[in-house]
């Protein structure tokens, strides 16, 4: 095994697309700390789907495996769905309700609020969970921790996003829900202040926010900025290339190469408009007083009861913020407030997704099988936690998008597969790769007013010339 890239790769994150459900937005409550059931992995690669054991594809949930006896663990990131007092179905629920079809499997839960380091220690340790959400490791490492789904002609037949965690043709997770990126929002807020369509443009999303502000005063913060968390800082990140630009080639082709990528377009798009929103939110006194103390966990009741008007957060916050109170039905989700050519766009892809050990026994493997189509199948869990559909020819979910059209990242083309991950090194914004720091000093010198917005870009652009200078950039305007 390659336990020092798996090391390497802990502390240096990865360029995986953020409205996957990484690190902090969803790691939060209790802990509970996880067991130590499985075998040691062996060094040889786990094969595709093996004799005797029936294939997701295969397998039928209304017939297959009802006899089949094994206790399997299930290691994820969601502790908040541990807690009685979670508002949603919680994960006690969701084994009672599996356990009426399979009552002799046994599926324990273990969670953790530090998931993404936790569960590349559990590899490293070779005891880890038969069932847990794929971490940080080299694609090229898969089949020495996970068992293959099958090949990628057949999975993408079963999964939408099969492709997400796929090596050599061979399929080593599912997801277990799916985002795309917009604003929670308090749907009673906005109409109570008056506004009556939802914004389109940053120029609109100002205007409303400032009538919030005029409506409410001080009883309700327009927009929180959730600045003390951190992670919370990353998902300005993910509105700059398909919802800004409406371009899928944009993060991983043509903003390697681009000159002057954080300059003004002069027309509301571009990554110049993402983060100007933010900049003149803070400049106008359409934020939180003191940005220093705001409290991610207290933020979720706070949109639920009115005391916050939204918040720039992925769609996976939104059910998190329907279930943080007693006014679920007030909690809405809008596109990002940016519009190209008449058109608004926004990004889709694949939440964590569901893997399963290749070292388990076959009866493990067998149950670990039946219990993962389940949750994808029969538990509603992707609708219940307000997923983009992820069975393939599914339809159904809570996102109401009106026109807007999803799209997703186009891969980086040949030979330039870690350009980025370079760039972003050299200059030391990490878009979309941890650069939270870069985001709260937007809010340091809005807040303090000792820094333009127009300058903060200018010194961005430099460092990212740098950075392309180093790596010997062809450079196009």
């Amino acid at each position: 095994m390659k336990l020092k890239r798996v090391a390497a790769l802990a502390m240096a994150g990865t360029m995986a697309v953020s409205l996957a459900a990484c690190g902090g937005k969803t790691d939060e409550g209790t802990t509970t700390t996880p067991g130590t059931e499985q075998n040691t992995p062996t060094t040889e690669a786990a094969e595709a789907p093996q004799d005797g054991i029936i294939s997701y594809a295969d397998l039928n949930l209304d017939s297959d495996c009802k006899d089949l006896t094994a206790s399997i663990s299930f290691f994820n990131n969601r502790t908040d769905l541990d807690s009685d007092e979670y508002k949603g179905t919680t994960w006690k629920q969701y084994i009672e309700a599996f356990n009426k079809d399979f009552p002799n499997i046994e599926v324990k839960v273990l969670t953790s609020t530090n998931y993404a380091e936790d569960s590349l220690t559990h590899l490293q340790s070779g005891d880890y969970e038969t069932v847990m959400c794929i971490p940080a490791v080299d694609k090229a490492d898969l089949s020495t921790y996970f068992m293959s789904y099958g090949d990628l002609d057949t999975m993408k037949g079963q999964v939408n996003y099969a492709d997400n965690w796929m090596y050599d043709n061979q399929v080593y997770g599912v997801p277990s829900t799916a985002t795309t990126q917009g604003i929670v929002y308090n749907k009673k807020v906005f109409a109570d202040a008056g506004v009556s369509s939802l914004p389109t443009t940053p120029d609109e999303f100002i205007d409303a926010l400032k009538k919030i502000k005029d409506k409410f005063g001080d009883d309700c913060v327009p927009l929180y900025t959730n600045y003390a968390a951190g992670w919370t800082m990353g998902a300005w990140d993910d509105y700059i290339a398909n919802t800004a630009t409406g371009d899928t080639t944009y993060k991983n082709q043509k903003l390697l190469h681009t000159k002057d990528p954080f300059k003004d377009y002069g027309d509301g798009t571009h990554p110049y408009a993402v983060y100007k929103i933010l900049y003149d939110a803070v400049a106008n006194g359409l934020t939180e007083d003191d940005y220093t103390t705001t409290d991610w966990e207290g933020s979720k009741s706070m949109l639920n009861n009115g005391q916050i008007g939204c918040m720039v957060l992925g769609s996976w916050s939104y059910s998190q913020m329907m279930a943080a109170g007693d006014h679920a039905d007030d909690v809405g989700y809008m596109p990002f407030p940016i519009t190209v050519d008449g058109k608004q766009y926004a990004s889709s892809g694949p939440d964590y997704n569901w893997a399963i050990n290749a070292n388990a026994t076959d009866d493990e493997k067998q149950a670990a099988l039946v219990f993962v189509k389940w949750m994808m199948t029969k538990s509603g869990y992707n609708y219940n936690e307000g997923g983009l559909p992820v069975v393939a020819g599914d339809t159904e979910t809570k996102l109401d998008f009106g026109s807007v059209d999803f799209v997703s990242d186009e891969p980086a083309v040949s030979g330039e597969e870690d350009l980025l991950n370079a760039l972003n090194a050299d200059s030391e914004l990490n878009i979309s790769n941890g650069g939270n720091d870069k985001i709260q000093q937007i809010i340091e010198h809005a807040a303090n007013g000792d820094m333009s917005f127009d300058d903060i870009m200018a010194e961005w652009n430099q460092k990212w010339s740098d950075a392309q200078e180093t790596e010997g950039v062809e450079v196009t305007e």
